[in-house]
C-alpha cells in the first residue's frame, strides 16, 4: 500500500519554486534521514526509498500509511492527561516529523487548536525554561547585536526565507511579559500559518529578540534561560530592533515580516515606523482590526446598513481597541471617499478614563490621538459612563475589548437595542471570564434581534425556538490569509487597501450572509479555503496598486486561485529523489 498520501492533481504552475507537486530532492540517508523534521516519513518510507536512502535496519518492516500513522499519533496524544502535557507532545511529534504533526492536527483541528495555541500555549510559554528539550528557532540577544547578521544568515539564503515571525516577549497572550519564552509564540503563530494557509514550515523562521524582562518571578528563578536583567528601552531598544529588521531585509529582502506580542509602548509605533518602509503586519493591532471588520461587514449586511453610515462605541482602546478602530475608519474612508479625520467622527473610544477627550493629550497612547473628540462636542454631559454615551451616541455597533467582565449590562443593551433595529454587539475581550457579556444574555435582552460575535468559542444560543450560531473573532481566519497573499505576490509593503480588500474577501464568505442565525464570521475548521480567497484578494489588489513584485501573476480569476493553491503546502508526504550531497 503506498504511504505517500496521493499525488496532486496536474497543474500548469507545478514549476514555481514554492509549489510541492513534484518529487523532493534529498541529500540525507540512513540516520540523519530519520532525523530530520522536515523529511522524515518513519514507518511511511516506501521501499524503493528505504533501499535508497539506506534505511533498512533502521525501521520495522511494515510499512504504513500517513493515516495510519495519524491513527496512531491521535492514540498517544488522547493517552496524555492534561492541556500542557498534550502540548509537549505535539512538540515533540513536531521535532521528529513535520508532515504527521500538521496531518494529525488537520484531522482534529477544533478539538486541537486551543492545544497547539491559546490558552495551552500561554501556559508552554510560562513554562519555557523548565520544558526546554531542544532550541527551535532564532534567538537575538541585545548585547550582541553585531552578531545579529551572522545569526540571520544561518537559516538560508536571499530566496530561504519567506515568512518570519518577531517577538520580544513583552506581552504575550494576556500573559505579560515572558521574555525568551516568547520564541514560542512566533513558533505557535508560524504553525498557524502553514495550517490555515498552507505556508510552506521550511521557509519560515520565528525570532525572539531578547532585551531582558521585567517578569520577577522569571528574574529569581535559576533555570531562566534568557537574560537575567530587566528590559533594555529607550534609543538602544529601538537601534536593536532597526538592526534587526535591516539585517533581515539584507539576507532575506522578499521575506514578510510579522511584528507579534511587543508592548503596548512599543507595538503601534513599531508598525507605524516601518509599514511605509517594508511588508509587515501586526496582529494584535490589525489582526484584530480585520476579523473584527469583516464580522461588522457582514452584521451590516443581514441589518442592511452601509458601513459609510455607521456609528460605533469601542470600549477599551488598547492595542486591539484602537486597531479595531484604525480599520473601520479605513474601511469607512476608503467606501466614502472621505478623510481618515472625517471617518475617524463615527467613532467613539472609551478607556479608563472614559470617553477620549482632546484635552487628556499626554494621557493618549500613539493610536488613542486619532480617536479622541472634541472637548466641546462633550462639554457638560458625562463622559465616564458607558450607559450615557450610549444613550447620546446611539451606536450601531459595539465592540468590547477592555477585559472588563459584564461591562455590557442589560440596562446598556437595551437602551443600545431601544435606538437601531439589529444591534451589533461584539464582546471580544479573552480569556472567557473577562468577556462583557454573555452571547446568551445579550440575545435575550434584545429578543433575538443582536448580532453578536466573540472573543472565545460559545456554543450556539436558543431563544424562541430559534437558535443563533455565536461567531468567534479569531485571528487565524484573517493573518494566515493576509500572509500568504502578501508572499505570492512579493507586495512591496502591505497598505490599507490591501488590508481592506482581505476584510472584504473574509466577510464575502460569511456563514450569515445565506441565513442570519449563523455566524458573522467563517468557522476556523473551513479556513484554508478561506485563506485562498483573501490571498486571492490581497494578490489583485497588490498588483492594481502597483506593489506586487512577483512576475507571471495571472489575470484570469480561476488561474489566480490555481496559481494560489498550487503554491500551499500540504501534509502529504512527498517522494524523495537521491540528490548529490
Amino acid at each position: 500500500m503506498s504511504s505517500q498520501g496521493g499525488p496532486p492533481h496536474a497543474s500548469k504552475f507545478r514549476h514555481l519554486p514554492r509549489s510541492t507537486s513534484d518529487p523532493e530532492q534529498c541529500t540525507l540517508t540512513g540516520t540523519e534521514l530519520l532525523r530530520s523534521p522536515y523529511f522524515n516519513k518513519g514507518s511511511a518510507f516506501p521501499s524503493e526509498e528505504r533501499e535508497a536512502f539506506k534505511l533498512y535496519g533502521l525501521l520495522p518492516p511494515n510499512i504504513q500509511t500517513l493515516d495510519e500513522q495519524v491513527k496512531r499519533a491521535y492514540q498517544q496524544y488522547s493517552s496524555r492527561q492534561d492541556p500542557l502535557t498534550k502540548n509537549t507532545f505535539m512538540m515533540s511529534l513536531k521535532d521528529q516529523n513535520e508532515v504527521l504533526y500538521y496531518k494529525l492536527i488537520q484531522d482534529h483541528l477544533r478539538e486541537m487548536f486551543s492545544i497547539i495555541y491559546t490558552p495551552t500555549e500561554g501556559d508552554a510559554i510560562q513554562n519555557f525554561s523548565r520544558l526546554f528539550r531542544r532550541p527551535e528557532g532564532c534567538f537575538l540577544n541585545i548585547f550582541d547585536r553585531n552578531r545579529v547578521s551572522d545569526n540571520l544568515t544561518q537559516w538560508g539564503v536571499a530566496d530561504d526565507i519567506d515568512y518570519i515571525v518577531v517577538t520580544d516577549g513583552e506581552e504575550i497572550l494576556g500573559i505579560g511579559d515572558q521574555g525568551v519564552g516568547g520564541i514560542l509564540i512566533s513558533v505557535a503563530k508560524l504553525v498557524i500559518t502553514t495550517l490555515c494557509a498552507g505556508i510552506h514550515p521550511a521557509r519560515t523562521l520565528p525570532v525572539v529578540l531578547d532585551c531582558g524582562t521585567d517578569n520577577q518571578q522569571l528574574l529569581n528563578d535559576d533555570l531562566y534561560l534568557g537574560l537575567r536583567r530587566p528590559r533594555v528601552r529607550g534609543k538602544e531598544y529601538d537601534d536593536f530592533v532597526e538592526h534587526f529588521v535591516q539585517s533581515a531585509r539584507k539576507h532575506f529582502p522578499r521575506a514578510y515580516i510579522h511584528f507579534e506580542d511587543f508592548g503596548l509602548s512599543n507595538a503601534r509605533r513599531i508598525l507605524d515606523k516601518y509599514s511605509s518602509q517594508i511588508p509587515c503586519f501586526n496582529d494584535d493591532v490589525q489582526g484584530t482590526g480585520c476579523i473584527t471588520l469583516a464580522a461588522i461587514m457582514a452584521g451590516l449586511h443581514v441589518s442592511k446598513l452601509k458601513l459609510t453610515d455607521i456609528r460605533m462605541v469601542v470600549f477599551g482602546s488598547g492595542s486591539a481597541g484602537t486597531g479595531i478602530a484604525d480599520m473601520v475608519r479605513d474601511a469607512i474612508a476608503t467606501e466614502s471617499g472621505k478623510s481618515e479625520e472625517e471617518a475617524a467622527k463615527q467613532i467613539w473610544c472609551l478607556d479608563k478614563q472614559g470617553l477620549l477627550l482632546k484635552s487628556q493629550t499626554e494621557d493618549l497612547t500613539e493610536g488613542q490621538h486619532a480617536f479622541a473628540r472634541s472637548d466641546n462636542e462633550w462639554k457638560d454631559k458625562d463622559t465616564k459612563s458607558l450607559l450615557s454615551i450610549i444613550q447620546e451616541v446611539k451606536p450601531h455597533v459595539l465592540v468590547g475589548t477592555s477585559t472588563r467582565p459584564k461591562a455590557f449590562t442589560e440596562e446598556v443593551v437595551r437602551e443600545m437595542a431601544k435606538h437601531v433595529e439589529r444591534p451589533i454587539i461584539f464582546p471580544l475581550s479573552n480569556p472567557t471570564r473577562l468577556h462583557e457579556a454573555d452571547p446568551k444574555d445579550l440575545i435575550e435582552w434584545t429578543e433575538g434581534r443582536a448580532l453578536v460575535a466573540t472573543g472565545s468559542p460559545f456554543p450556539p444560543v436558543k431563544y424562541n425556538g430559534t437558535e443563533y450560531e455565536i461567531a468567534e473573532c479569531n485571528n487565524s481566519t484573517a493573518f494566515p490569509g493576509i500572509g500568504l497573499g502578501a508572499i505570492l505576490s512579493s507586495t512591496r509593503l502591505l497598505t490599507k487597501p490591501l488590508l481592506v480588500a482581505a476584510v472584504q474577501a473574509l466577510a464575502a464568505q460569511s456563514p450569515a450572509l445565506k441565513d442570519p442565525r449563523k455566524g458573522l464570521v467563517p468557522d476556523v475548521t473551513n479556513v484554508r479555503g478561506i485563506s485562498v480567497q483573501i490571498a486571492k484578494a490581497v494578490v489583485r489588489k497588490a498588483v492594481e496598486e502597483g506593489l506586487a513584485q512577483e512576475e507571471g501573476i495571472p489575470d484570469d480569476e480561476g488561474e489566480l486561485e490555481e496559481w494560489v493553491r498550487e503554491q500551499m503546502w500540504e501534509a502529504r508526504y512527498r517522494p524523495l529523489v537521491k540528490a548529490d550531497g
